[in-house]
């Protein structure tokens, strides 16, 4: 199936950063590329983060790895231009986790990592795509074979929905909530992501505010801000910067981080709902590091979809990781 100009067809399933980042990949490839998403970019999950690049609760480890840092080199490149982009490199400390050796040797001692105004980074991808022929529509899809029934090839990015999408019952929510208050002065940012607890502080300075973080809580599916937690997570972070107790809070926020055991980036055939089968391409299950690995992944799934020798690549592993 190809539109007008005789380009292959591809649906993504999923405009959050992991989606949106595949389909400027396949756009930019040259193949016309539908995303079709429930929401707009703006209210995804992506939306809500914090926007700090760091391999953070996603597995496998070493994949992972490989996977940010292409990220990290591509989102370094962007930093160069922060406000079409809306990413910066900025220094920081983290406290109580030792980083694996390649991401020291990427980020120096003390480390400078992308940090990345989401909001601003979500409309510079939307842009992209769209320049490149791509076109982002506000479709919930009931099933990947509804997908399949429109297009030869479809890229399963939907993230906590995969759930229920798929289904995959590996896939479960960890609610993170943030606090967003006036900036009083905190231009590094700071983590402290040790022990096991649900609880983390970090404090991370964005244009619009100080993002005061946070949660990591385990099958909780609330959406809406609990008082008691975010009062705990301002005396967390003013423990690290005593002003962030007096600064005037202008938002609160939640997200659910689609975690998986492992994340699942591979291909399979799928039924097409007409009798046939499609390409299905899964990309989801990152956790709470899906901007920081989204140009790894991106790279990987388009590889799958159109290999270097062009053309819709006929070989599946058929498997799930």
């Amino acid at each position: 199936m190809t539109d007008g100009s005789g380009r292959e067809t591809v649906i993504v399933v999923g405009g959050g950063v992991i989606g949106l980042t595949s389909a400027v990949v396949l756009a930019e490839r040259g193949l016309d590329v539908r995303v079709w998403s429930r929401e707009s970019a703006a209210r995804t999950t992506s939306a809500v983060a914090g926007g700090l690049v760091w391999p953070y609760r996603i597995a496998p480890e070493q994949q992972a790895l490989d996977w940010a840092e292409r990220t990290f080199r591509n989102l370094a490149w962007l930093a160069e231009q922060p406000p079409l982009t809306g990413v910066r490199l900025v220094r920081g400390t983290l406290h109580g986790a030792e980083p694996p050796a390649v991401w020291t040797g990427l980020t120096g001692t003390p480390p400078r990592t992308p940090l990345v105004d989401m909001p601003a980074y979500l409309r510079y991808l939307l842009g992209r795509l769209e320049q490149a022929g791509g076109r982002y529509e506000r479709r919930a899809a009931g099933s990947l074979a509804e997908a399949a029934a429109e297009a030869p090839a479809v890229v399963n990015c939907a993230g906590l929905g995969a759930r229920e999408l798929v289904p995959d019952p590996e896939v479960r929510a960890v609610r993170g909530q943030l606090v967003i208050v006036e900036n009083p002065g905190v231009e590094e940012w700071y983590v402290d992501a040790s022990g096991d607890s649900s609880d983390t502080t970090y404090l991370l300075p964005q244009p619009y505010g100080l993002v005061l973080g946070g949660t990591a809580e385990d099958g909780a599916e609330g959406t809406a801000p609990d008082p008691a937690t975010a009062e705990a997570i301002v005396r967390r972070c003013a423990a690290v910067h005593p002003p962030v107790a007096r600064a005037r809070v202008l938002e609160h926020r939640v997200g659910l981080r689609p975690f998986r055991p492992a994340a699942r980036l591979e291909a399979e055939r799928i039924a097409d709902g007409r009798g046939g089968t499609a390409l299905c391409v899964h990309n989801y299950g990152h956790g709470g590091a899906g901007v920081t690995v989204s140009w790894g992944c991106a790279v990987d799934a388009a590889r799958l979809v159109d290999p270097p020798s062009g053309g819709v690549h006929p070989e599946v592993t058929g498997g799930r990781t």
